[in-house]
Formats: structure tokens, C-alpha cells, sequence
């Protein structure tokens, strides 16, 4: 492997992490409301506001402000809650892990449901077990899904009452308690997730099993287990690997929604609440959290081509 390129994605992920936190405090800045107003309520004076937002920095230069958060940070120092006054580093890391487990499993069940699906359809191009997955992948891509788990808790939590409506209990203290609730959180949004990859392993498949070495090797007299499995989806992974590495990013992004749904303690939900309240801190810390799970993601896709695909040159 071509050490010198791992090192350039390294620097370039770097990259990409400042610039995500730069524009996420920019943004910040420009968007209207006075968090030192939040915090005292519309009835306090102007002169209590002047007097907070000096206390907490609010009134020093956007680049004083923004070099003082990233000093602190790299030290892992994100400050303190404006509202509740308490440090963002611990509300931060209770919330990482319920989002990775919410992404991971939903992530599972999205393969789960997509390699067979879009296998078997590449196989039976253009008969009902192709026009059907077809149909179910274009169905999944338009359901919202925040309105598919308004649905799943309907029918499962309220008519049949098998699994609770939301909540989270941790994975360390009951296993069968934390799998109860994360299986419609997770259902949704990687249904959402399996539709779009369907299509994606079906088109890929599809490009690599009228190829010459899977043809030879048909001609060899290979079970088409063997051919299916050992040639054909083996050569499709690298365009599959890409797609799974786009929908592990858009599941960050997606999963807000269904963690305000399900009232899942993730990280999504937490950033959601400091914009509401302005709260600068809890908001750039949560973001930069997200920004460097992304970009480590990303960064191992990229090093598993290698491992898919030996003959693959890092230039």
C-alpha cells in the first residue's frame, strides 16, 4: 500500500474537518438571534445582555472566537452550555454511541435487505423478481422517513403492542431492552437506505456478469454459486463499497429525523436542540464529532478498495 497516500488522505480529511467547523460557526454567527438574549429571556434588559455576552465572548471578532474554540477543542475542550452551563464534552460522548449503534444496525439491516434483493434481480433482469424490487426500491426513495416511523409505531407499538413506541435503553445494562427499541428506529431508516443501495448492487451486478472472466468461468463448469459469489459480486464490491460508504454519510444526516421520531438520544437530536436554543458550543462540538466520524468513514472506504482490489494503484 502506498503509505504516501494514506498520509495525503489524512491531511486532506483534516482539511475537510476545519473547513466543516469553520463554516458550521460561521453560519452560526450570520443567523439571527442573540443567544445571551435566549439565555436571559425577551424581558431583560439591554445592559444584562451586553454584560453575558461579554462574559462569554459573545462580542470578540468571528476569528477570536473561532481560533479560541479550535485551540480548546484540539485539546478536547468544546466549552461549556450556554443554557445549562454544563461541558460539552461529556453530553457529547453520551450521545456518540447511540448514534453509532442507531447508523451500524441500521446500516445491517439496509444490507440485509438489499444484497439479496439486488443480486437476485441482476439475475432475473427484466422478469417479476426484477420488476418487483424495482418497483419496492422507488417506493422505499419516496417514502419520508419520519412518516414511515409515525407508521411502524402505529401498527407494531400501539395496534399490536410488540415493541415500545421509543426510548433507549443502553446495550451494557439489557440486551433484549436495547434491541426492542432499536429495531424500529433502525428499520426505518434502513429501509430508506436498502432502496437506494438495491438499485445500486443491481446495476452493478448487472455490469460485471456478462464480463468475459465470468463467462469463462461458467464455461469451466462452476456451480453458479461459485460464479455468482467468487467472480461476479466479488468484482462488483468496489462500485457497491462506494455506494455503502455515501449512505453510512447520508445516514448521519438522515438519521435527525427518526431520532426525533423514536426519541432517540443521538447525536442528531442533540444538534437539533442547540440550534433551536442557539447554543454555540453544544452545536460546534456535535458537528465536529460528525464531521470526524464522516471522514474516517470515508477515509476507510477508500483503503478498502486496496484490500477488494490488489491491483489498484494509490496515485
Amino acid at each position: 500500500m502506498n503509505y504516501q497516500y494514506v498520509v495525503q488522505r489524512l491531511l486532506l480529511a483534516l482539511i475537510v474537518v476545519l473547513g466543516v467547523t469553520f463554516v458550521v460557526f460561521m453560519i452560526m454567527q450570520i443567523v439571527p438571534g442573540d443567544p445571551a438574549r435566549v439565555i436571559l429571556g425577551p424581558y431583560a434588559s439591554d445592559e444584562s445582555v451586553a454584560g453575558l455576552r461579554d462574559r462569554l465572548g459573545l462580542d470578540r471578532p468571528f476569528f477570536e472566537q473561532y481560533l479560541g474554540w479550535l485551540a480548546k477543542a484540539a485539546r478536547g475542550d468544546f466549552g461549556q452550555s450556554l443554557l445549562n452551563g454544563q461541558d460539552v464534552a461529556p453530553q457529547l460522548w453520551g450521545r456518540v454511541g447511540p448514534s453509532l449503534e442507531l447508523a451500524l444496525v441500521s446500516l445491517a439491516v439496509g444490507l440485509a435487505i438489499a444484497f439479496p434483493i439486488g443480486i437476485v434481480s441482476a439475475l432475473k433482469q427484466g422478469s417479476l423478481l426484477d420488476i418487483v424490487p424495482t418497483i419496492f426500491s422507488q417506493i422505499g426513495v419516496s417514502i419520508p422517513s419520519f412518516w414511515m416511523g409515525i407508521l411502524l409505531i402505529l401498527f407494531f407499538s400501539l395496534n399490536l403492542d410488540l415493541l415500545p413506541p421509543s426510548g433507549y435503553t443502553p446495550i451494557s445494562e439489557d440486551v433484549g431492552d436495547w434491541l426492542a427499541h432499536i429495531i424500529l428506529p433502525a428499520f426505518t431508516a434502513g429501509f430508506v437506505s436498502a432502496s437506494i443501495q438495491t438499485r445500486f448492487i443491481r446495476s452493478a451486478m448487472l455490469d460485471v456478469l456478462n464480463a468475459n472472466y465470468v463467462m469463462t468461468a461458467r464455461a469451466k463448469g462452476l456451480a453458479e454459486r461459485a460464479v455468482i459469489l467468487r467472480h461476479a459480486l466479488r468484482n462488483a464490491l468496489i462500485n457497491i463499497v462506494t455506494i455503502i460508504g455515501l449512505q453510512i454519510t447520508a445516514l448521519f444526516s438522515g438519521l435527525v429525523l427518526v431520532e426525533i421520531v423514536f426519541s432517540w438520544p443521538g447525536l442528531g437530536r442533540l444538534a437539533l436542540n442547540a440550534v433551536e436554543e442557539r447554543d454555540y458550543p453544544l452545536l460546534q462540538g456535535a458537528v465536529l464529532v460528525i464531521a470526524i466520524i464522516v471522514t474516517i468513514v470515508n477515509l476507510l472506504i477508500d483503503l478498502l478498495y486496496f484490500l477488494l482490489d490488489p491491483r489498484i494503484e494509490y496515485a
